[in-house]
């Protein structure tokens, strides 16, 4: 016996808590084979024995035609599952209960699994979990996902089930809607109970789903997430940026005195505590993150968003959380990826990850208005922010248009909201375990993603000297120059260009060490946040090298370039395709190329 278990059940079921509370970090995930669909397994050991689980593409039914329900069903039909845990939310059992009834025609072993009976009482709904057992012929488990000390009895309840496995005895009479509601009603007669005859909204609900105010309502809470999340990660900033603050003079003074190559020497002095630096800085965000947004979505304000939301973003082939990411991308790229977790799907994802990328993080609001003020008036610069605003709702359209079919099927272009959920109380333990888990797998595969692309962007920068007019990266600049020429950027704004991708940051330290040559290619890039920039130099020299027209054209395409290295890295880590996350990196440095291109010769006919 395999001991191969699989959950099954709609979005929001509490498919995925389940999954990490019982593998932990022992885990994979993937792509199901030649599908943007995503693949959970992962395992655990009880009582000596492995078992493994597979956590089945959430979707509302078996019936239809997406990939998710496709891939369900097959993985069923084709006995890969041993048992087949089935998570209904009792909370709306009427509703959950619909997965269920497809799956009665599979003819496979199953346990069904109440979740959010917690959320059931405080709708002072009562279940009858021993009756509705007896009704379907299988183990019936009240449960509550969040809550650790639940996992022991459902534990022997699957080493029981394996050992002993009980097949559904009731399925409905015809594989037809009418006839599965039909079913769920009979299943439910004399199983649940309820005080309250119809649900009343709350004064707080009453205003958060009013059509303007509720929308300005619930932007002002996800930005105070974010602002929130900001505190849970600035210990982990000023923790990663002591490496190498304190590691480089030493390191360096270290391997000097053992006459160590100096390319050698500004790896480990330089390169690695700074990658270590960023890694730390990325998982702390990425910690913060969850820990918000895995309250807000436990206490119900996500459902709630989406609620406000949805009509407007599904013009883009998103569901209404999408808006939760897509706020948080105004503030962190890497923010607003990580909360793309919300999403009930991996298109829905990785469409909402490559939206959110044409959202300017807050670190370009810090660049654009020193560079414009070089160039253009105040009141100019104000217009071109605006204009970058602007089309940041065109790019997010674009996006959407060009990935949305590749992507997310029409089936789920659509949040499906049924009914508000009731507001209750967060499982503290549960939210830090789950986001401590988080916070550290990014830490692993960021460090893993980061050090590799440093690597690369070491070797081209990089020159004995210190001088950028001896690293590689000047050389292949100077030879490609009349290309990038058509886009409007001369070498050194295309190596601030190449390194605006890295970060953000490094932007104006490596413009100051191309044009005023004071610092190295490598310091700019790598020690952005903490090395002083001649502004009054850089000045001087930049009205005098570049024409408003380049400067126009190079502010618009750092601004809609790929976001960073840590982004990119946060977003393979969350959509687990090097093949999706290479496909949106080309596509915005293409789009930003071009975006530059036209705007210098369109520029350079009224800038002079």
């Amino acid at each position: 016996m395999n001991n191969r278990i699989a959950l099954l059940g709609q979005p929001n079921s509490g498919k995925s808590t389940v999954f990490n509370a019982l593998t932990g970090l022992r885990q994979h995930v993937g792509n199901w084979p030649g599908k943007t669909v995503e693949k959970k397994d992962g395992n655990y050991n009880w009582k000596d024995k492995s078992y493994t689980v597979t956590d089945l593409p959430g979707s509302y039914g078996l019936t239809g035609v997406s990939d998710e329900e496709t891939i369900t069903v097959d993985f069923i039909k084709n006995k890969n599952a041993d048992l087949t845990i089935v998570l209904v939310d009792a909370s709306q059992l009427e509703r959950s209960l619909y997965m269920l009834s497809d799956f009665a025609f599979l003819n496979s072993p199953a346990i069904l699994l109440l979740n959010m009976m917690d959320v059931a009482k405080l709708k002072n709904k009562e279940i009858d979990a021993d009756k509705l057992s007896k009704k379907l012929g299988i183990p019936v488990l009240p449960f509550v996902a969040a809550d650790g000390k639940q996992y022991d009895k459902l534990k022997d309840l699957i080493e029981r089930e394996l050992e002993k496995p009980h097949l559904l005895s009731t399925k409905p009479e015809k594989d037809n809607a009418k006839e599965k509601f039909a079913w769920i009603k009979g299943l439910l007669d004399g199983v649940t109970s309820s005080d309250v005859k119809d649900y009343q909204l709350s004064r707080f609900d009453r205003i958060i789903t009013r059509p303007v105010i509720g929308k300005i309502l619930t932007i002002l809470i996800i930005l105070l997430a974010f602002v929130v999340a900001m505190i849970f990660f600035i210990p982990f900033s000023i923790i990663g940026k002591c490496f190498p603050l304190l590691l480089g003079a030493p390191l360096t003074s270290l391997l000097s005195s053992f006459h160590v190559h100096s390319w050698l020497i500004s790896i480990f002095s330089m390169l690695l505590p700074n990658v270590l630096y960023f890694s730390i800085a990325m998982a702390g965000f990425v910690f913060g993150v969850n820990v918000v947004f895995g309250y807000l979505e436990e206490v119900g304000f996500i459902a709630r968003a989406a609620y406000q939301f949805d009509r407007l973003l599904s013009r883009l082939g998103l569901q209404g959380k999408a808006i939760c990411p897509i706020l948080m991308g105004f503030g962190c790229t890497i923010g607003g990826t990580s909360a793309t977790r919300v999403m009930d799907n991996w298109g829905q994802r990785m469409l909402a990850m490559a939206v959110v990328w044409a959202v300017p993080c807050s670190a370009i609001w810090a660049i654009i208005p020193v560079i414009g003020s070089v160039f253009f008036s105040s009141g100019a610069v104000l217009l071109i922010c605006i204009a970058i605003l602007l089309y940041v709702f065109f790019m997010m359209w674009f996006v959407s248009k060009v990935f949305a079919k590749k992507l997310v099927n029409e089936n789920s272009q659509s949040g499906m909201i049924m009914e508000l959920p009731p507001y209750h109380k967060a499982h503290w333990k549960h939210i830090m375990k789950e986001s401590s888990l988080k916070g550290f797998d990014i830490f692993k595969r960021a460090f893993r993603t980061v050090t590799i692309i440093s690597l690369i962007f070491w070797a081209l920068s990089y020159s004995p000297s210190g001088n950028v007019e001896n690293s590689i990266l000047y050389k292949v600049g100077m030879a490609i120059e009349p290309v990038t020429r058509i886009f409007g950027l001369g070498w050194q704004t295309f190596l601030a260009f190449l390194s605006a991708a890295f970060a953000k940051e490094a932007v104006l330290g490596v413009l100051n060490a191309a044009f005023v040559g004071q610092g190295s290619l490598l310091d700019a890039t790598f020690n952005s946040k903490v090395i002083a920039v001649d502004s009054t130099a850089l000045v001087t020299i930049l009205r005098s090298a570049i024409s408003p027209a380049e400067a126009l054209a190079f502010m618009f395409a750092c601004t809609f370039n790929i976001p960073c290295v840590m982004a990119l890295g946060t977003t393979y880590k969350e959509s687990h395709s090097l093949k999706w996350t290479l496909i949106i990196s080309l596509f915005y440095v293409l789009s930003a190329l071009i975006l530059s291109s036209i705007i210098f010769h369109v520029a350079s006919l009224f800038l002079h």
